[in-house]
């Protein structure tokens, strides 16, 4: 047994997934099907996260890391094994 479900969606969006799926040969509908049970099964995850805001200092700490990585400033050197890494840590 089936249900119908109604919701909106951007028209572009429509369109696209429209096209793309006449393409392949499958039902527009089958789409939103298929996402569903992907979802419901653990294949299809959806991670909503805000963005990050900052305080000033930590902001301006953040250029200046950004700015010396792109200069090659202040940058541990590169390591081999792990001995040389605790030999490092170890000064």
């Amino acid at each position: 047994m089936t249900t119908q479900v109604i919701f909106t969606i951007d028209k572009k969006l429509k369109e696209r997934v429209m096209k793309k799926a006449r393409q392949e040969g499958v039902p527009f509908a089958s789409i939103f099907e298929f996402a569903a049970n992907a979802y419901v099964c653990g294949q299809f995850n959806v991670d909503l996260a805000g963005q990050e805001v900052f305080n000033d200092k930590t902001r301006r700490e953040l250029i200046e890391i950004s700015k010396d990585i792109k200069e090659g400033k202040n940058l541990s050197p590169r390591f081999k094994t792990i001995q040389e890494i605790k030999d490092y840590l170890n000064k």
